[in-house]
């Protein structure tokens, strides 16, 4: 796999030139999990602004995911058999994997940003082991996702899910456990070391306690107890009073603004644009520079953010495509968008599984810091098992409907093309709509072109002189090797670097 240094050199100026194909890609397998041959089709010849401005506009308004019939459940609500109740326990979190994996492949970049969002808040629902919290946690991303940044973190620290992954609910009195408060800082808003000293963290958690365990029962929403509260001055960065839950988060954006912004837009940067953004020799620092103040200058709103980071020549700038190695779900859901095919729950459950096995444990990223991403996604093991994975899917969705695949290919080409009789044709359009530059070399295309000509069809089916009349045997929306070539080449290309990348 090709490493991609950022050489990047184009500004936050908007770009104002009318999307083509693989702008028009660009975009939505950056601001969602890719999209159809159709949706490209439609964005192609509009412009950034306005289709940035739908595609947010959209975030924005999206409802959260309806609550499952256990949202408010606790232990009571479960069969007093332990056996039993972690059947059910687990039947509800496949449930919910199942949703949301939907969401995710469905609702562009709401549910992008939240799968984000739950990679920067992380939690694990193998530490707090509770189907509600789970539900309230993800509702929480969802409703923030691309709202107000500060109302965001003070949401997220009250979810029973984060109270309970980083010990908040152990944070008592005169005996403060600090292990919220050192990732309030160090991973959810300043980054390692930068503007708060051990002492702030100390502080910090003293006025963060009171919020305790509720009840017997277990799996109960956590409560606040003022007895459990300690009410000394506290001394945050240089501030003293008897701050609370509320004030650590008022006195963090009102000191640490800057530091915040910087450390919020260099992660939306490495994630939507390039992972690369410490390098001197490119321009992303003044680029990040540039989000920080927009950031600042609108209240900590996400979407202001987003919007001109988006619109600008920078993201557009052919430098930044094709250059993020895509995550295991990001292999799978652009997949299934990208060509259309039908896909049932046992499609979604085996890529759940297949991400797991990849190392991106729904709901449960690694460690506290997330997913590293990128480079982390490539190895040994795990490059042979995107290779296997992928060919799996793709060999249960052809055998499910082979016809779907020449629907595929007669799409990519397009209507002027659907009766061709011309296999480059077709493989172009399908490369290019599967990786973001096409192949890299003349070889590699010819390779594909001979993946989708190898099968039962002779080669001299592609000539025009076959039979007389002076036209091909071979025609791609009626001949019956079609499907069968389509999924020839779709198990060559997942396996090439390029559909590696996004």
């Amino acid at each position: 796999m090709e490493y991609f240094v950022n050489c990047n050199t184009s500004t936050l100026a908007p770009y104002t030139a009318p999307l083509d194909k693989s702008k028009a890609a660009h975009l939505y397998r950056r601001l969602g999990f890719s999209a159809s041959v159709e949706t490209i089709d439609q964005a192609v010849g509009q412009s950034a602004g306005a289709l940035v401005d739908n595609l947010i506009n959209q975030a924005i308004n999206m409802a959260p995911t309806p609550a499952p019939s256990w949202a408010d459940w606790n232990n009571s609500n479960y069969p007093a058999d332990d056996d039993a109740a972690g059947q059910l326990r687990r039947a509800q979190i496949d449930e919910w994997s199942l949703t949301y994996t939907n969401a995710m492949l469905n609702n562009n970049l709401r549910d992008r940003l939240s799968f984000f969002w739950s990679n920067h808040f992380v939690t694990q629902l193998s530490v707090y082991d509770c189907s509600s919290f789970l539900y309230h946690y993800i509702n929480c991303l969802q409703r923030n996702s691309i709202a107000n940044f500060k109302t965001f973190v003070s949401e997220i620290g009250l979810t029973s899910a984060m109270l309970y992954y980083l010990d908040g609910v152990y944070n008592n009195g005169n005996n403060p456990n600090e292990n919220y408060a050192r990732e309030l800082y160090e991973l959810f808003t300043l980054g390692d070391g930068n503007g708060y000293t051990e002492e702030d963290i100390v502080e910090t958690a003293k006025a963060l306690s009171g919020y305790v365990e509720r009840g017997e029962i277990g799996c109960e929403p956590v409560t606040f107890d003022p007895t459990k509260f300690n009410t000394d001055n506290k001394t945050i960065f240089g501030q003293t009073g008897n701050w609370g839950y509320d004030d650590v988060i008022d006195i963090l954006f009102e000191q640490r603004g800057a530091q915040l912004s910087d450390f919020i837009c260099r992660k939306l940067y490495e994630f939507f644009v390039h992972p690369d953004s410490r390098d001197e020799s490119n321009n992303a620092q003044v680029i990040i520079d540039g989000m920080a103040a927009t950031f600042m200058a609108n209240d900590y709103e996400i979407a202001p953010v987003l919007s001109q980071l988006f619109k600008s020549q920078h993201f557009f700038d052919d430098e930044a495509i094709g250059v993020i190695i895509k995550s295991p779900f990001d292999i799978y859901l652009n997949f299934l968008n990208e060509t259309g095919f039908t896909y049932s729950d046992t499609t979604l459950a085996s890529i759940i599984n297949y991400s797991d096995l990849l190392g991106q444990t729904l709901f449960n990223p690694v460690e506290v810091e997330g997913w590293q991403r990128n480079r982390t996604w490539i190895n040994t093991n795990f490059m042979i098992g995107r290779w296997l994975t992928m060919e799996t899917i793709i060999d249960g969705l052809y055998q499910n409907d082979p016809e779907q695949f020449r629907a595929f290919a007669t799409n990519a080409v397009g209507t002027a093309d659907s009766g061709t009789s011309n296999p480059e044709i077709v493989v172009t359009a399908i490369v290019n709509k599967i990786a973001p530059k096409g192949m890299y070399t003349t070889e590699q295309f010819d390779n594909a072109v001979s993946a989708f000509t190898i099968s039962e069809v002779p080669m001299s089916y592609y000539s025009p002189d076959f039979v007389d009349g002076g036209t091909s045997q071979w025609i791609l929306n009626i001949s019956a090797s079609v499907p069968s070539q389509v999924h020839l080449l779709l198990r060559h290309l997942s396996r090439q670097p390029e559909f590696q990348l996004k």
